[in-house]
Formats: C-alpha cells, structure tokens, sequence
C-alpha cells in the first residue's frame, strides 16, 4: 500500500510543473469598464507586447526582476483614454484591479499614464525568468517604488475601468 501512494505522490510531483505552465496558460486578464474594446488577456498575448522589466524588493528586502507588460499599454489595447484626452472628467476614471481572492487594488489613470508619471506598473507574467507560482500568479501587478507592496497584487483576473462619480 505504501509503495503505490509513494507511486502516486511522485507521479503527482512530476506532473505539477506540466500542471502550473498549463494553468497560466489557460488564465486570462479581462479588460471591461469604460473601455471600447472589452478584452480578454492570457500569456500567449502578453507576449506580443513590449515587455517590461521592473525590479523591486520583495517582504525581507531581497530585489526581484518581475517581466511583464506596461498597464497602460493594455489599457490602450482596450481603448481606454490616455494620453493626451486624459484630461478634465477623463482625469476622474480609475483602474479597480481584481484578484482570484477577492482581493481588490485601484489605480487612477494618471498613476498609469506615461505622459503623467514615470513610474512602470506593470502586469507581470514572471519573476526572476520564471512563471509565477500558483499561489502568486500567473499575473501580478507591480508597482514600480512604492515602499509598500500592498498594491502589488497577486492572481489577478480582471481589470475594470470605471469612473469616481
């Protein structure tokens, strides 16, 4: 009996890198909101955009190098407004970040916007040139020196942009 549940642990063990680069494959970022063209984002296409790197310090002041994709570029993608008609009402919209858990971040579209800031956030797909472990990814939002890591948040699912009135 103990040599086929140790059989079936290690068969398991084996299997689960095949599982987690499956699984980030299948997940997707959806773009909804005051956007005018709705989106749905995997890995396959954030590859097809500018890759961004970004290192920053994680919990115990260890530096990480996070690759991933410009917000604002996916937002653009969506048809978000940025640029130069983020200006006026446009300036009152903000980015409501949603992970699998429940767990929730905003951003203002201005803290995105490269005419704005030159801080990167970015989603990011991968961590020091691996993919994300199950419990942190496949997606996560970086925040490029901020000294909290609070808005850097993990499995995140969709993006909804929305306006603060």
């Amino acid at each position: 009996m103990k040599k086929i549940f140790l059989i079936i642990a290690l068969a398991f063990l084996s299997l689960s890198p095949l599982l987690t680069i499956a699984q980030s494959q299948q997940a997707a970022v959806k773009i909804t909101g005051e956007v005018t063209t709705p989106l749905t984002i995997n890995n396959e296409d954030l590859q097809k955009f500018n890759q961004t790197i970004v290192v920053r310090k994680d919990k115990d002041g260890k530096d990480h190098t996070y690759s991933g994709v410009l917000v604002a570029d996916l937002l653009q993608k969506a048809g978000v407004t940025m640029g130069p008609e983020l200006k006026g009402e446009n300036l009152t919209k903000y980015l409501l970040v949603d992970a699998s858990d429940g767990y929730q971040v905003t951003f203002t579209l201005a803290e995105l916007d490269k005419s704005y800031t030159d801080r990167m956030i970015i989603l990011a797909n991968q961590v020091d040139g691996k993919p994300f472990l199950p419990a942190d990814g496949p997606f996560r939002i970086i925040v490029q020196g901020e000294k909290k890591p609070a808005r850097c948040i993990k499995q995140v699912v969709s993006f909804k942009i929305a306006f603060a009135k």
